[in-house]
């Protein structure tokens, strides 16, 4: 029996699943790590810490699965993306704390290249929008902010990673400093028509191009791990950034196929073929893959905060105490009760992209109780999902008939119950809900020789499918209020705005 590693490093968490040559899951293992939040806005993360936390999954879920490393034939790789890392060739140790894609550190300097005209010009080549989100100026941030950062690229002793490059450095000892398409689609640096890192991009961030990874098949043999970490050469074959993964992993190989997934943030990708599709108004494109120096392109939209509002009503507001008990108390709430949440921590994502966009309540009365709060935080979520796909229905022109969805909020029956209502449309989940880590192992399988599409197609089985049940005065009427929100937490981010309206006072 043959084993697949699959490594999935996540924002607040790593974990480590290994799967069969059948592609189920032997076992798993988990373990969080520390979020920084040093200045409002700003997100950090140890990538030491990340690293470690890796390798003690690695180790639990070997010894939960009763297997010894001799076990395992291959490692798959998906990770949060754009969150940045750069270290010391010499050392491999990290020059600052990795800053996260949720952080927006950097909006002085998007801002500043968006006034000198780059926005389209970086949207054509990378499919992208300037913003904070993405590694492009995470890389020029940490270079300009962090003593000798310059001078140490200079001489060559620096590296820039995502978190897949991070994690195959370590595993390989520093032998190899590769990242995969997907990944580099992400940093705001790479050209996803002539597929490589763009000369005049780079000179306009400041970049030098000796600290980027070389780009390499997302499906394939491309690196090993060093025999004296884990004890034996296993092939890294399977690299794919984690939204990327699970399209992947939910077997969206055709155009026209879409999946969300429910995590930390949440997000919808449509496969668009060897095409790529830009948008006008907010989506992303995106590679999604690339398999035998050939690519494959993806819409997607970005919702920044999902998941993490849950976890936020249980570390920072104390009124839960864990996230399965959202479901029991949003039931309870038996309506919303006029109560909208819009969940800007970080600014907004798709099709907004407003940075200064804070979280807000609206609606609050003394009947509010915590099972409102909760259910606005989850109905939220759903919202939001609605904002992207009626965005890509119109872009793509493509009516969405059934959406497969994956992540640990779709395991929430009450969010994927409203989520089919507000899209009236069939909500698909698949019996493996991990299709992140999936998708890895899918992708390192291939790159062995384990399977082919077609083969892992067949393995795609349904959960549970949700059905719309809501008529469309009431889901008009939620909608409706969930936009009247969303344009006032967007107006009461509007400094300039409010600093004219009190001038003219």
């Amino acid at each position: 029996m043959k084993h697949i590693l699959a490594i999935d490093q996540g924002t607040t968490s790593s974990r480590v699943i290994i799967f069969d040559e059948d592609g189920k899951i032997v076992t798993f293992h988990q373990k969080e790590f520390k979020q920084y939040f040093p200045k409002p806005g700003y997100v950090s993360h140890d990538a030491d810490e990340i690293w470690e936390s890796v390798v003690f999954c690695i180790d639990k879920a070997l010894i939960k699965a009763k297997l010894t490393i001799e076990n395992i034939n291959a490692i798959g790789i998906t990770n949060q993306r754009e969150t940045t890392v750069i270290w010391n060739k010499e050392t491999s140790i990290p020059l600052a704390k990795a800053i996260v894609w949720q952080s927006s550190q950097t909006k002085e300097i998007c801002d500043d290249l968006i006034d000198k005209g780059h926005q389209e010009k970086f949207k054509t080549k990378t499919g992208l929008l300037i913003n904070p989100y993405f590694s492009g100026t995470k890389i020029k941030w940490l270079l300009d902010n962090v003593k000798e950062a310059r001078d140490l690229a200079k001489q060559n002793k620096l590296a820039f990673g995502t978190i897949d490059s991070w994690l195959i450095w370590k595993l390989s000892n520093g032998k190899y400093h590769i990242t995969d398409y997907s990944n580099a689609s992400r940093t705001l640096i790479y050209n996803i028509y002539d597929l490589k890192w763009d000369d005049e991009l780079l000179e306009i961030l400041d970049i030098p191009k000796n600290i980027l990874p070389r780009v390499v098949d997302s499906s394939g043999i491309n690196a090993y791990t060093d025999l004296t970490l884990l004890g034996k050469e296993i092939p890294i074959s399977g690299i794919a950034g984690d939204q990327q993964a699970a399209l992947f992993g939910q077997t969206c190989f055709n155009p026209g196929d879409v999946k969300n997934t429910y995590g930390t943030g949440c997000f919808l990708l449509m496969n668009t073929g060897k095409e790529p599709k830009l948008s006008n108004n907010g989506l992303l494109t995106t590679i999604a893959w690339g398999i035998n120096g050939k690519v494959e392109y993806a819409l997607e939209g970005s919702i920044f905060v999902a998941g993490s509002a849950i976890q936020w009503l249980r570390d920072g507001l104390g009124i839960i105490e864990n996230a399965a008990e959202s479901e029991e108390m949003a039931r309870k709430a038996k309506g919303n009760l006029g109560v909208y949440f819009v969940p800007a921590f970080v600014g907004l994502g798709t099709p907004y992209w407003e940075e200064d966009a804070r979280g807000s309540f609206f609606g609050l009365t003394r009947g509010v109780s915590k099972n409102h709060i909760v259910r606005s935080a989850l109905e939220a979520i759903a919202y939001q999902t609605k904002d992207v796909v009626n965005l890509m229905e119109n872009e793509a022109h493509i009516k969405l008939s059934d959406l497969k969805v994956d992540g640990g909020a779709a395991k929430n029956d009450f969010l994927m119950e409203f989520q089919s209502d507000m899209l009236n449309c069939n909500i698909f989940r698949p019996l493996i809900n991990e299709t992140t880590a999936l998708g890895a192992c899918y992708l390192a399988g291939m790159g062995i020789g384990l399977w082919d599409k077609d083969t892992i197609k067949k393995k795609w089985i349904v959960d549970k499918i949700f059905n719309p049940n809501m008529t469309d005065i009431k889901r008009n009427e939620l909608y409706y209020n969930w936009q009247r929100a969303l344009k006032a937490c967007v107006a009461f981010a509007d400094k300039k705005n409010y600093l004219e309206v009190a001038d003219n006072e």
